[in-house]
């Protein structure tokens, strides 16, 4: 039994080493059983060489079975390739299964030569397995970190201090699996965490020569280095393609049957195909090399001294400096140690925004998780990520340069420093590459339904070959032209041109939407986009413009106990209060200048709009230290303690603060302020307002709120300022701090499309510098003093609507999928039009219990009316008391953390119940957004998903059709990109991918019938002893179907969306009943005229020699002008035009092209030149014969055309009557919920 073949092995989870091989199950991930198995059965042959794992990176279950070389099998594999002249080479090439078993024995994986790797969609590699020296421990390779694994008791006795002499390893999609000796399976190397990381004086000891050298046989170089095939190899991948296989089978054929014309123009042709495909290939590959591919100098800490090295030598546990000058893009991802540093990472998240990165501490260090891509937020602030871009960077001292004298130095001094954690393809960018590489496949119907139908050709030609044969026989044809005839039949019904024509209408839409500024880098899915049922948007950015306007301020009137009046400027507002002094600020504008991620970069601010906006509005002036170059923030000396700035920072990083002041304050004076003890000359204070940001608390998503901690010169209180959500400052607020109308203006302001940001504060006298910097997040983040709102409006992008609006009326559901407050997303898809004003909108709450409590219970209630409320389980109204009332409309509107719970405990209609009526999908995190799309997926829609490219990429990459509205680099994961920033490209995707589908399906259609018709007339021909010249061929196939196949896919798409999509089967009742009608049509006319000649007095019948063909005659003058014109109206009856496509009459060259073929025909046929009659080998046919048929080819487009538009769909109509019955049940899985939910209650 070769368990390659074995399609219900079940996986073996029970082993700590390969867990970060397989899925987690986690609450989130339980109902996930589209993509997991359950492996808790081994059944295999030998579980010591069958090894099952899962991929969480990829997504993908695979199985390994170990494998040796069986000598003698081995050579008998050789001889049969050598005896059957490579035939053998050949099908063991197409079908590796067969290879596997001609030549190899299944073995223990720790004594594999080779391993097979099979995935769960079938394709099966086989990958070398590398014996090389190692010499370490065992430990070194497979540190045992967990010691509360249930493998504690089998590693027992072993002792992992023992030396590993050599290690097994291969590489697969470039993961590296090395063999555990203990556990007897391959472990993957990319989860590798070295157990001495448990503290940050630890790392930043570096590694010695001797681990170095160890770690890098482990590792492999630090390369994202694509391996690129020579140009000989791939010449001889293609040109071994079963595609090509078959066309220089044909070729052949043609040449020993003297088609020398027509063998040359395919072989030119395909030669031609060949090199394109390569030059294509070599251009990608290239590309992607570029992109992947960085290396630079270092400097690092080694062996206690610091030297340049290649960032090829990094290693896991290398200590390098990033405030190198020479710097500039990070080559590995790694931790900060010290100092701080800006990024940009649109490479990887689309987000152009740059990124703050502070130094890690012990406990970020301890929740270090390498065994995924992606990294818990709590760590990503000091995680640095590979292929990110340097913005900036600050030494852990201004002032302080890092130099060779520092040997065996590795303080703060030395500048900023970080350490190794992933190299190469293990890095975050190097899983963005694989995932380029190695795209999930995608299960499109039409794609598996062409194979079919070529399949069904293939039959076809088969029966034709048997029948031939027979035919020939009878005849006493010489044997040598039998077969060459017979095989000839085989190339006919499968035309070599066949796979190529598939792809023209795809082809002809990437042109159209480039023209549009809509790129695309997965031609398959732009057919995919015609069957598009259900589109995500992201708002912010997507439906709305990408910025915020601050619409103004409201603060507390302590007097009334409520809000203020609406502050639009600055101005009025820090006049506002009149019970401060003349250098006091409302703390309402102290939050807006302080709470907030913005730097200071080359004299520009940058950071998150929405901080630019609100920075903005104040007018404030923000400064930062660091390099000595920034005034109003200096080192003070240690005694200068009374002015308020503390004079030796030790905090994260030990950097300075940045400092804020408004626009017309004086500059901070040292000088001024020992003088007569903080007055000046006149005897009055120091006008100077200055507030340092000594310490930032930055938003974390799950809080839905960020902090920081400012001193303000001059003054021994720390203040607390934090900006959030408004619906967390209930949780963090006194009670009474509120103002009474905090609910009915904060009302207002959501339901009218605002967004709106709380504003809290809290003052610490107590609290000194260094006290500061040690004190936890939510020791201030409560009994906080509410202070004010901060309104901003964020208005719709111009289309917005009218795409809406379109896509409405084509039945396409449209979901909003955003991370902003739920009440601003209902407003905004009011407005928008996206739900329906009048319609009923409900928003679950957490009537007992948490997301994160499996007893909790949801209510969903009305927005209008809180009493108004659904059934928790079926998400359906309570039963009416008005029986006769049927069902009214309503949309659900679903927030992040209901979401999640009814993902990780609730029931699993009541998901889908949820995923059908769910239109708002708010406060949804990145890995919220790609699981919602693939839940939906789960269900049966076809599902687009457009964001702005800015924490939307795993969503555009799960998708179906994936648009990212972003040009940074972060959209190569999306399948499109438009440049034009705004919705109106989903629009021009859909309509581009309906026109492409319907136009495959009509050249599909259109060379099936081809092929029908000719094999329809080589057949009458052979049963006669005749055949169709090589001239007559060559017009044919090359001069007629070509040009007309390839313009017909030219026809551009219907301006309008219809609302029904288009089939995406070939073998659905719609396109066989018409296939199936015109092959009958044609080929009855074919038999009609055949038997019209035969009975015309002046028919000679063929002269029959069964040595030679005879081509002259009349029963092969008549057949093969009739076929041309039928060549031609099928054309004109497959070019399909409204609904999907506009007119075939709009497609000019097209209509150029048959009108003159159709012309040429018809002097063909009435008065051919003697050049002409010499050159086709046509029979001289009586005159009036030849208007006869004429008019016969006039009639039979007139009945193709009318069996087409009028008959055919009614035929398949009736058919779908009789097999299906008169109610058709719904296949997809959504529209069952849907019909169940919409069901009056009996």
């Amino acid at each position: 039994m070769n368990p390659v073949l074995e399609e219900d092995e079940e996986y073996d989870n029970d082993d700590r080493y390969n867990r970060p091989l397989l899925r987690k199950v986690s609450a989130d991930k339980k109902r996930d059983k589209s993509t997991v198995i359950d492996f808790s059965n081994n059944d295999g042959p030998d579980d010591t060489s069958i090894q099952r794992v899962y991929l969480e990176e990829e997504d993908l279950n695979i199985l390994l079975v170990g494998y040796k070389f069986n000598r003698y099998r081995l050579y008998i594999y050789y001889i049969l390739c050598v005896l059957t002249g490579g035939i053998f080479y050949l099908i063991g090439r197409w079908i590796p299964k067969l290879w596997v078993w001609s030549v190899g024995n299944v073995c223990e994986l720790g004594k594999a030569e080779w391993v097979v790797v099979k995935n769960q969609w079938g394709d099966v590699s086989i990958e070398h397995v590398i014996r090389k020296y190692y010499g370490g421990t065992i430990s070194s390779v497979f540190p045992v970190d967990h010691p509360e694994d249930n493998n504690v008791s089998r590693l027992a006795s072993y002792r992992t201090d023992d030396i590993l002499h050599n290690l097994h390893f291969f590489d697969h999609r470039y993961i590296r699996f090395i063999y555990n000796p203990i556990l007897g399976k391959f472990v993957q190397n990319n989860f590798w965490k070295d157990p001495t990381w448990v503290s940050v004086k630890m790392l930043k000891k570096g590694v010695n020569r001797e681990t170095r050298n160890e770690r890098e046989i482990i590792f492999g170089q630090n390369l994202i280095d694509i391996q690129e095939k020579s140009t000989a190899q791939l010449l001889i991948e293609e040109a071994l393609h079963p595609f090509y296989i078959f066309q220089i089978f044909s070729i052949v054929l043609w040449c020993l049957d003297e088609y020398y014309y027509y063998a040359t123009c395919i072989f030119i042709i395909s030669v031609t195909s060949i090199i394109t495909t390569l030059i294509d290939i070599k251009q990608t590959m290239k590309k992607l090399r570029e992109m992947s591919k960085f290396i630079c100098n270092v400097r690092i800490f080694r062996g206690n001294l610091w030297r340049y090295v290649s960032s090829e030598e990094l290693v896991p546990g290398d200590v390098f400096e990033i405030s190198d000058k020479h710097l500039h893009i990070f080559p590995c991802d790694a931790v900060l140690l010290s100092g701080d540093c800006i990024v940009n990472e649109s490479m990887l998240t689309g987000e152009s925004i740059p990124v703050s990165k502070l130094p890690i501490d012990d406990t970020s260090l301890h929740i270090l998780d390498l065994t995924t891509t992606n990294v818990r937020p709590e760590v990503a602030k000091h995680f640095l990520f590979s292929g990110t871009k340097i913005v900036r960077v600050r030494r852990a001292k201004s002032g302080i340069t890092s130099s060779s004298a520092d040997v065996g130095n590795t303080s703060d001094d030395d500048g900023a420093l970080a350490m190794v954690v992933r190299t190469g393809f293990n890095t975050t960018k190097g899983s963005l590459i694989r995932s380029m590489l190695f795209p999930k496949p995608h299960k499109f119907k039409f794609y598996r339904d062409s194979f079919r139908f070529i399949g069904v050709l293939a039959i076809i030609a088969a029966i034709g070959f048997l029948i031939s044969t027979y035919n020939f026989i009878r005849l006493g044809v010489n044997a040598v032209i039998i077969i060459l005839r017979a095989l000839d039949l085989i190339t006919i019904v499968v035309p070599p041109a066949l796979p190529a024509t598939m792809t023209i209408g795809t082809n002809f839409a990437i042109g159209r939407l480039k023209k549009e500024g809509i790129f695309c880098i997965s031609p398959t899915r732009v057919n995919v986009g015609g069957k598009l049922n259900v589109m995500c948007f992201d708002k912010t950015g997507t439906l709305t413009e990408d910025g915020l306007d601050v619409l103004g301020v409201r603060f507390i009137n302590q007097t009334s106990s409520r809000f203020t009046e609406l502050h639009t400027t600055v101005d009025t507002l820090s006049k506002s209060d009149s019970n401060t002094n003349n250098y006091s600020i409302p703390p309402i504008l102290c939050a807006m200048t302080t709470c907030h991620s913005l730097k200071l970069v080359n004299g520009e601010l940058i950071g998150d709009p929405l901080d630019l906006k609100m920075f903005d509005f104040t007018k404030w002036i923000l400064e930062e230290s660091g390099q000595g170059v920034s005034s109003g923030a200096l080192d003070l000396p240690a005694s200068s303690t009374h002015s308020g700035r503390p004079s030796s920072p030790t905090g994260a990083g030990g950097i300075v603060p940045t400092v804020v002041r408004p626009p017309n304050s004086r500059q901070f004076d040292l000088a001024e302020v020992f003088d007569a003890d903080g007055k000046n000359g006149d005897g009055k204070p120091t006008p100077f307002i200055e507030l340092g940001i000594i310490r930032t608390f930055e938003f974390v998503s799950s809080l839905r709120r960020m902090s920081v901690l400012v001193k303000r010169l001059r003054n021994q209180t720390i203040e607390v300022y934090v900006k959030g959500a408004p619906e967390v400052m209930r949780d963090i607020c006194r009670a009474d701090s509120f103002p009474e109308d905090y609910d009915e203006l904060l009302h207002y302001y959501t339901h009218n499309g605002f967004r709106v940001i709380a504003c809290a504060s809290r003052s610490f006298t107590d609290l000194s510098w260094m006290k500061a910097q040690k004190i936890k997040r939510e020791q201030i983040e409560q009994d906080l003093e509410f202070i004010g709102i901060i309104i901003f409006e964020n208005k719709l992008k111009p289309g917005t609507a009218s795409v809406v609006e379109t896509l409405k009326r084509a039945k396409i559901r449209q979901i909003m999928c955003t991370g902003d407050n739920v009440l601003t997303a209902i407003s905004v898809s009011r407005e928008c039009g996206l739900i329906n004003k009048a319609s009923k909108v409900y928003v679950p709450r957490f009537a007992q219990g948490s997301s994160l409590s499996s007893r909790a219970s949801i209510l969903w209630e009305s927005l209008d009316n809180p009493k108004d409320s659904l059934d928790s389980t079926t998400l359906k109204d309570f039963p009416s008391e008005y029986p006769f009332i049927g069902p009214y409309e309503y949309d659900l509107a679903v927030t992040g953390d209901v979401f999640r719970w009814i993902i990780d405990y609730g029931d699993e209609m009541t998901l889908y119940r949820m995923l059908v009526k769910g239109q708002i999908f708010a406060r949804m995190s990145p890995d919220e957004k790609h699981e919602l799309v693939e839940k939906l997926q789960e269900i049966g829609y076809c599902v687009g998903f457009c964001g702005d490219g800015a924490n939307d990429c795993g969503a555009l990459k799960a998708a179906d059709v994936g648009l990212s509205l972003s040009d940074a680099e972060a959209s190569v994961a999306a399948p499109f990109t438009s440049r034009n920033m705004d919705i109106s490209c989903v629009i021009e995707v859909i309509k581009e991918g309906r026109a492409a589908l319907v136009t495959s399906f009509s050249c599909f259609k259109y060379m099936a019938l081809y092929s029908i018709i000719q094999f329809t007339t080589v057949s009458i021909l052979y049963y006669y002893g005749s055949n169709l010249g090589n001239l007559q061929f060559l017009y044919i196939d090359l001069f007629l179907i070509l040009p007309i196949a390839v313009l017909m896919g030219r026809t551009e798409p219907f301006p309008r969306i219809h609302p029904k999509r288009p089939t995406a089967s070939l073998v659905s009742k719609k396109v066989l009943t018409p296939v199936i009608g015109q092959i009958l049509i044609q080929s009855g006319i074919q038999f009609l005229v055949l038997i019209i000649i035969h009975n015309q007095p002046w028919y000679r019948k063929p002269t029959f020699n069964p040595n030679e063909t005879d081509i002259k005659n009349f029963d092969n003058s008549m057949l093969f002008l009739l076929s041309c014109f039928q060549y031609i109206i099928i054309a004109a009856v497959f070019s399909v035009g409204p609904p999907y496509r506009k007119s075939m009459f709009t497609n000019v060259p097209f209509i150029i092209t048959a009108a003159f073929f159709t012309l040429l025909n018809a002097v063909i046929l009435i008065s051919p030149s003697n050049v002409v009659v010499n050159l086709l080998e046509l029979e001289n046919i009586d005159y009036l014969f030849r208007w006869y048929l004429l008019a016969i080819v006039i009639a039979d487009f007139l009945i193709s055309f009318f069996m087409e538009k009028y008959v055919f769909d009614v035929i398949s109509r009736w058919i779908g009557t009789v097999i299906d019955g008169s109610t058709k049940s719904d296949k997809k899985m959504f529209k069952k919920i849907l019909a169940e939910m919409d069901a009056k209650e009996p």
